[in-house]
């Protein structure tokens, strides 16, 4: 898995026999140069078709390493390996277009791993009139469920989407808006470093109220799910229009940290009534400040980690494209139509033999 975030690659080998098992894991970091390259495939420049492909083709490679050096430290042989799901990075996403695009080369990976890989899984849903995301919830919804309890997921990364999983009603799930990406882009752009760790520089801030209510007037956060979005909305540009030029950047972080936290409230209230239980996943489950406000934003709920049921935080995401992968070469359907929207159950992804 390589997310919006554009920090790296996560690689989980997983055990499917039974309950979904993480045998071990790796992280890889990106290269500068390769997130260059990347942020810059996010909009239209010269020659972008070539560059796009170099891209994938120096993608398929890192992802190749990054598998082969967990399979290295777990003594494990490749020919032990079904398949590698691979979600690829994500440079557009619009599905109202009827596209959604992972950058990746699947033949080329297969080729360097000698493992058979599963990608595209996004293509399939947006063809029968899906959004093409989020696809994790199908993964809550087959191993996170409680017969009595109202939970949901949260899956914070650069974007932030919720898996509502009601005992009493078919799941749902949707993005809800920014995650880490906006708080990553600014601490970048003002202090070169890649996050805020544990939400510090934000903690230094104060909230600017002005500010956070023109960035919850942005209509996506009113729109009814289903629906999904990512960096073609919620990026520096998109803030930066919103800002007086006078605010500290302290206080733009504190904000920042404040959208993603009352994005999330206000979606779990509107579209998850009588949620009880929250469990966090991904990135943003490390960031001490934004768990700390999202427990005062929704004092009603029990919110904790997802390591409580059995999956670590960091390796959610992972875990569920080795199901999803191992959906695929079942044939059997990976998406849910109530999450995504669209018409049909649908096998996800495109398959290359070794």
């Amino acid at each position: 898995m390589s997310g919006t975030s554009l920090d790296g690659i996560d690689v989980a080998l997983v055990d499917l026999t039974a309950a979904p098992s993480l045998v071990a894991s790796h992280f890889q970091p990106y290269s500068p140069v390769l997130v260059e390259t990347l942020l810059d495939l996010h909009t239209s420049g010269h020659d972008e078709l070539h560059r796009a492909q170099l891209a994938a083709n120096q993608l398929a490679h890192d992802y190749a390493a990054a598998v082969l050096t967990l399979l290295q430290s777990a003594s494990i042989k490749p020919q032990q390996v079904r398949a590698i799901g691979c979600h690829g990075q994500t440079v557009r996403h619009r599905p109202e277009l009827g596209y959604s695009l992972q950058l990746n080369n699947g033949a080329l990976l297969a080729e360097l791993t000698g493992i058979t890989v599963v990608c595209d899984f996004r293509a399939r849903d947006i063809a029968a009139g899906g959004q093409g995301a989020p696809l994790v919830p199908a993964f809550h919804d087959r191993v996170l469920r409680h017969p009595t309890l109202h939970r949901a997921i949260l899956n914070i990364g650069g974007i932030a989407n919720l898996t509502d999983l009601a005992p009493d009603r078919p799941t749902t799930g949707f993005d809800t808006g920014p995650g880490n990406l906006l708080m990553n882009a600014w601490i970048s752009k003002h202090r070169g470093t890649a996050y805020d760790a544990n939400g510090a520089w934000a903690g230094s801030g104060k909230v600017i109220p002005a500010l956070l209510q023109a960035l919850l007037a942005e209509p996506y956060f009113a729109a009814a799910p289903p629906k999904s979005t990512g960096r073609d909305l919620f990026n520096l540009a998109w803030l930066e229009c919103h800002l007086s030029g006078k605010d500290s950047a302290a206080d733009v972080q504190a904000t920042l940290l404040a959208l993603t936290a009352d994005s999330v409230a206000a979606a779990v209230r509107r579209d998850c009534a009588g949620t009880e239980e929250i469990y966090i996943c991904g990135g943003g489950a490390r960031n001490a400040a934004l768990v700390t406000y999202l427990r005062a934003a929704l004092p009603e709920c029990s919110i904790q980690k997802t390591e409580v049921l059995g999956i670590a935080a960091d390796w959610m995401e992972a875990v569920a494209f080795a199901w999803l992968a191992q959906q695929a070469l079942h044939l059997h359907p990976g998406n849910l139509p109530a999450v995504t929207g669209a018409r049909h159950p649908c096998v996800l992804g495109a398959i290359y033999p070794a």
